[in-house]
């Protein structure tokens, strides 16, 4: 609540509630009185000020009339929701009023128009640990975060991708770090100081990632998918090399790789000398049939450097990622991390470690899962009754790929530009969709977007499927 102090001339012809009232009005059309903001009541205005209660409550009378000011049961006076106040945020050096006096900040409500879903999450089991965190151990966070990230987080990731997906490692073996794009710098590091220049990519795949191996000064090799993943036989020979590659679930197709073909992979690593990066972000979000473990984990020649992440399975603004290295680079790691500082918050891993510890992690997948399946059953219900368009990934993941066929042509002259109409008239209707690259072993005409449908409430997936349909006039 700022002070109120305005120079009153208790001489002047001017009655002393007209100069309040004078004052106060040109404070919130200036911006200087907030939105919301809460007033001061009328004794303690009059005690600051030296004058009546009766001069205040005439001024705020005369502001409420004009609409400057509004009255609230039991709580006070305030600067009225439809006042002409601009400035969302205090002045330099001004601390604002009390939390609890505080207006709600405006710029809160700029999340893009996607729907959301809020049950996606138990912020409730977050909060507690969270406040655990705070209330249990606050001298954790007087002091930096490890390099690598906090050890007991580390040491659940651990516990966690064991009993999961089947890989094996030791908390030593993992660095923490905030998104995937991170991970991969890193993973840069790891892999010139190997003598590694090499990198081949899915084609379609990833985008970020591949810019930051080429912006690191690595030769990218495109090499396209198929519904196995990616083209084993046109990876390099005789060449200690790379490859990113998303087996248990390709991005954007969907494409899970079979053992048969994994054990491929690991081979070829193991003759070439080369890595495997084995991308598993979204791994435990499979909804039909039993899943396929990890690459690390059937590993024996100790070549697959593996990334997970939790930006799908708790909020996408937790921007927590991990990998786990082969143990002959676990030492090499940690010199490269000596350069670095741990760039995650240290109470979100805090909170994170205890969510997991307590199980709240496994049960809120075990939920997503049942939950992200029945909304993937109602979008494919709606979308698969419309003849202009193919469902392509229905079996895991938080999104699918989808296939459009517009009623104009689509030409390569065109066809960026339709893509980016289908994904803007998506966004008006509450659903994200982004356009996806195509590669020769995909070809079949039409756009091909990435539809993410998990953050649709499930009672509002069927409608808003055919809003956007509608939207897409088809």
């Amino acid at each position: 609540m700022k002070q109120i102090m305005p120079l009153l001339d208790r001489g002047g012809d001017k009655p002393l509630y007209e100069q309040l009232y004078g004052y106060l009005k040109s404070a919130i059309r200036s911006g200087e009185l907030r939105n919301g903001e809460k007033l001061p009541s009328l004794r303690s205005l009059a005690a600051s000020l030296s004058i009546s209660i009766t001069t205040v409550e005439q001024a705020y009378a005369q502001l409420m009339v004009e609409g400057y000011v509004e009255s609230r049961d039991r709580a006070g006076y305030y600067v009225g929701r439809g006042a002409f106040s601009s400035s969302p945020l205090p002045a330099a050096g001004d601390a604002g009023a009390p939390e609890d006096d505080r207006p709600d900040a405006p710029y809160l409500n700029t999340a893009p128009p996607y729907v959301c879903d809020l049950a996606c999450f138990d912020f409730a089991k977050w909060k507690k640990c969270y406040n655990s965190v705070l209330n249990d151990w606050p001298q954790q966070l007087l002091f930096e975060s490890d390099p690598r990230g906090e050890e007991s987080l580390r040491y659940e990731i651990s516990r966690y991708v064991f009993a999961s997906r089947g890989v094996r490692c030791d908390k030593d073996r993992i660095v923490i770090a905030a998104g995937t794009q991170q991970i991969t710098a890193l993973i840069c590091s790891l892999l010139q100081r190997r003598g590694i220049s090499n990198v081949s990519v899915e084609q379609p795949g990833y985008l970020p990632v591949r810019s930051i191996f080429r912006d690191r000064g690595f030769r990218i090799t495109p090499v396209g998918v198929t519904q196995d993943g990616i083209r084993i036989e046109k990876l390099p020979a005789n060449l200690p090399s790379a490859v990113y590659v998303n087996p248990s679930n390709q991005f954007p197709t969907g494409a899970v790789m079979p053992a048969s073909r994994r054990y491929a992979l690991l081979e070829w690593a193991a003759a070439n000398g080369s890595y495997i990066i084995e991308d598993d972000y979204d791994s435990e979000l499979r909804y039909f049939g039993r899943p396929i473990p990890a690459l690390q984990g059937l590993d024996e020649s100790d070549r697959v450097i593996y990334l997970g992440s939790f930006s799908s399975t708790l909020f996408p603004s937790a921007r927590i990622s991990y990998m786990v290295v082969p143990q002959h680079l676990a030492q090499l790691l940690q010199e490269i991390m000596t350069e670095h500082t741990q760039s995650c918050s240290k109470a979100e891993q805090l909170a994170l470690a205890l969510f997991m510890a307590r199980g709240y992690y496994r049960k809120g997948i075990n939920r997503l899962r049942r939950m992200y399946a029945a909304k993937l059953n109602e979008a494919v219900r709606i979308l698969e009754g419309c003849p202009d368009l193919e469902v392509i990934n229905t079996w895991s993941g938080i999104s699918l790929l989808l296939r459009v066929r517009p009623a104009e042509p689509v030409t390569e002259s065109n066809k960026k530009a339709l893509a980016a109409l289908l994904s803007k008239q998506a966004a008006t209707a509450g659903v994200e969709a982004a356009p996806v690259e195509e590669s020769d072993e995909m070809t079949g005409g039409g756009i091909l977007l990435a539809l993410y449908y998990t953050r649709i409430p499930l009672r509002e997936v069927g409608q808003t499927m055919q809003r956007m349909l509608d939207a897409w006039g088809l």
